[in-house]
């Protein structure tokens, strides 16, 4: 009995890690924060490239017809408000992270900049942002090609095969100038 207790205590403990993962102890500070260096033309107007991308609309996708059908077909209640529809159509969701209160992030922002780059918090200061090694000790992720099929995946109701390459090309922004 102790030994069951004991193994169900650590898959708990390891399915709550799992959720957090991108999030660690670091909150979300929404795109309006990023945005104040990344549209510049020397940062590569990142944020000109996520606005006009899907990921910018993912939250209002949710209203549209199409999910509302897709959700009543699963047996689910307004798309907008469903768990298992905003992790994958809102930053906060994905990301499992808590929010920075004096951040300006809306839920409206879809999946923005922090979904990919993980919650800003830490990173978010030009001082720290400066040195690469520094933002990714402070929670900036670098690698972000694993992010992708964590939606991406067969599980999703619109799913269509997925070649990271490709879909790259469709989103990729420029690095800043150093």
């Amino acid at each position: 009995m102790k030994k069951t207790v004991l193994i169900l205590t650590c898959l708990a403990v390891v399915t709550m890690m799992s959720f957090s993962v991108f999030a660690e102890d670091h909150t979300i500070v929404g795109e309006k924060k990023c945005s104040t260096c990344h549209k510049k033309a020397k940062y590569g107007n990142q944020t000109e490239v996520w606005a006009t991308s899907a990921h910018a609309n993912a939250y209002e996708t949710l209203k549209s017809e199409e999910s509302i059908a897709i959700a009543k077909e699963k047996g689910l209640g307004n798309p907008w408000e469903e768990a298992s529809c905003l992790k994958c159509h809102t930053t906060q969701a994905f990301l499992g992270a808590e929010l920075n209160v004096k951040g300006k992030y809306v839920i409206e922002e879809g999946v923005s900049c922090e979904a990919c780059h993980g919650a800003g918090s830490d990173y978010k200061k030009k001082s720290i942002m400066k040195d690469h090694d520094a933002a990714v000790a402070a929670g900036l992720r670098a690698d972000v090609t694993e992010n992708c099929v964590e939606c991406h995946n067969e599980d999703s109701p619109t799913y269509e095969a997925f070649d990271y390459d490709a879909r790259w090309e469709e989103i990729k922004h420029a690095l800043p100038e150093k």
